[in-house]
């Protein structure tokens, strides 16, 4: 059973706009920072954006500017505003999550993140 379930992937034009979402139990969500990844076909997984629990965030110069996380920690769910798409933005994306450390992380990095989601497909038509 999947313990990090994606939804709002779709199909959109080039310049519009999608928002996506993850949902998982209080267990999993509580304390944890959240992040948001994509994978391109036969491209590696890379990171788009992060959110802490207090709500520090940090973006992928890529999408910065453009796509916004936040989340709901009464609802257990974390989300990804993503505007003005382009066809580069195609990808699944994924949302995991990083449980609660005592020292510094680099939440950028995938091994940071022991929950991951099953992907939710944003394609980006020109």
């Amino acid at each position: 059973q999947a313990q990090l379930v994606e939804s709002g992937g779709g199909l959109v034009q080039a310049g519009d706009s999608l928002k996506v979402s993850c949902a998982t139990s209080g267990r999993i969500f509580s304390g944890s920072t959240m992040g948001w990844f994509c994978q391109a076909p036969g491209k590696e997984r890379v990171f788009v954006a992060t959110i802490t629990w207090s709500g520090s965030t940090d973006y992928a110069d890529s999408v910065k500017g453009r796509f916004t996380i936040s989340r709901d920690n009464a609802k257990n769910t974390v989300y990804l505003q993503m505007n003005s798409l382009n066809p580069e933005d195609t990808a699944v994306y994924y949302c995991a999550r990083a449980p609660p450390y005592y020292s510094v992380r680099n939440y950028r990095d995938l091994s940071t993140y022991d929950y991951w989601g099953q992907g939710t497909q944003v394609t980006v038509s020109s």
